[in-house]
């Protein structure tokens, strides 16, 4: 297996990735994959017969239930208009019935309904052959935990699943949970998981993204040099463990970038990994 070692380097002040011709607009429909109000998500599919590649987008906000997908609905609107589909997922979330295990459970069933009632509202278009992952903060920790999520054993959540996407686009991720507390960047993990890392290990274990590699997939952990919400040395500890294991892992470090500008459908930092991701679409790091 190759290793990446190339580390990027982008300046927010500099001239953003030249963007793909757009393929006109999408349908857009909101899907149910469970019984809790929380879901759902939003899918859009490009106007035609496809099949379409399918990127499942994980929204951030602490894993906190004032967050939800409706930030992540303009940059899964662009990436559909590329002509790829997009399944904008919502999950539970700690303030809202959320947490251990409910949200990791949450997570994982929205991925596997790609191939159930998401391929059904599609009427069939999607290449369930390339699903492909993205994800900001809290849920770039989620969508890192969906890649890595078929290591685990049986019992755990998310264990065994069917969908296996083929890459996965973190954007200023949590990867570390233990980490994260300690560094003292994220006073939200203790709720997602019940506890401190000393009072619940086997949780920050099962749910630090970390701690299950090989993933066997290309990871791009995207990060700016700004961020004061979650610690660069989040991406850059787990992209140096992840290339130790044998993943085609990469870092692309964006000089200047905040944490919120990834949800910023206008800033280069957003503009970066969208490139990222249609780059894993189109099939330039395609692994199996």
């Amino acid at each position: 297996m190759t290793v990446a070692t190339a580390v990027g380097v982008v300046s927010c002040g500099g001239q953003a990735a030249e963007a793909p011709v757009l393929r006109g607009s999408a349908d857009t429909t909101k899907v149910v994959y469970g019984e809790h109000p929380d879901n759902y998500g939003i899918l859009h599919v490009p106007e035609g017969e496809g099949p379409y590649p399918v990127v499942v987008m994980v929204h951030g906000g602490g894993w906190l239930e004032d967050h939800d997908l409706g930030y992540f609905e303009p940059l899964a609107a662009s990436l559909a208009e590329s002509g790829v589909a997009v399944w904008n997922i919502e999950y539970r979330r700690v303030t809202g019935e959320g947490g251990w295990p409910a949200t990791l459970a949450d997570a994982d069933d929205a991925t596997e309904s790609v191939a159930t009632v998401v391929q059904q509202a599609a009427g069939g278009r999607l290449d369930l052959g390339r699903v492909h992952l993205a994800g900001h903060s809290a849920g770039g920790h989620l969508a890192a935990w969906i890649a890595g999520r078929h290591t685990l054993g049986p019992g755990a959540p998310g264990a065994q699943p069917r969908v296996r996407p083929r890459s996965a686009t973190i954007m200023a991720g949590v990867f570390d949970l233990a980490l994260a507390v300690r560094k003292g960047h994220d006073e939200f993990v203790g709720g997602l998981l019940g506890g401190a890392p000393s009072e619940q290990p086997a949780r920050y274990a099962v749910g630090s993204p970390i701690k299950h590699l090989p993933v066997g997939i290309p990871v791009v952990a995207v990060h700016g040099t700004a961020d004061s919400v979650v610690d660069p040395v989040q991406s850059r500890s787990y992209v140096r463990a992840a290339q130790a294991s044998g993943d085609p892992a990469r870092l692309a470090m964006l000089e200047g970038a905040g944490h919120a500008d990834f949800g910023d459908i206008d800033s280069t930092a957003w503009a970066t990994a969208r490139a990222i991701i249609l780059e894993h679409v189109t099939g330039a790091h395609a692994h199996r």
